[in-house]
């Protein structure tokens, strides 16, 4: 990211729109933003990386807005944002190409380095704050989905300083231990 210019967006809803051709060509090959009508749309946490990065200049109308203002926006129609940003921020920094998860609850897609364009993604991550609590058969059914289709399941936990560990999980398998159980309710 350190090679890229500044660039230019207007709001449009509630998220950037960059018109510039020579900037939607730099920021599409570096996995930014969906290609609509010849104008790239970026997704809110893409948004807010390239102000937090400042690497974006945001305008509505002749306001402009900055990452705190933005972030408040986003805030009132995605509880999540937050933990979404924190996460991608850390997987770009650590040089992945990410993109919105499409489907099966999680949050991104994450391509390895150098393959964007080129494979699939190669994980799926799904975010979840320090404590928060997830119902184990719905992890199964989601691991079991993904990696059905050859993908790997990341879970990406904030921690309440903010830092973000990845757990890479893999399939489970519950067996009810009928002998102990029966065992526990004898007298």
């Amino acid at each position: 990211m350190e090679d890229t210019p500044i660039v230019k967006g207007q709001m449009v809803s509630d998220q950037a729109c960059i018109l510039d051709k020579d900037m939607i060509h730099e920021l599409e090959q570096k996995g930014f933003g969906e290609l609509e009508n010849e104008k790239l749309f970026l997704k809110q946490f893409e948004t807010l990386y390239l102000l937090y990065t400042n690497k974006l200049v945001l305008k509505k109308g002749k306001k402009q807005i900055d990452f705190d203002s933005f972030m408040s926006l986003c805030q009132k129609s995605d509880y999540e944002i937050l933990t979404k940003f924190l996460i991608y921020r850390d997987l770009r920094n650590r040089g992945y190409v990410v993109k919105d998860g499409f489907g099966f609850g999680s949050d991104f897609r994450v391509y390895e380095r150098g393959q964007f364009g080129e494979k699939g993604a190669k994980f799926l991550i799904f975010g979840l704050n320090e404590g928060q609590q997830e119902k184990m058969g719905t992890l199964q059914k989601k691991i079991e989905e993904i990696t059905q289709m050859g993908k790997e399941p990341i879970i990406a936990v904030i921690e309440r300083r903010g830092e973000v560990i990845y757990y890479k999980i893999n399939r489970m398998n519950f067996y009810e231990n009928k002998a102990r159980l029966e065992e526990s309710f004898q007298l």
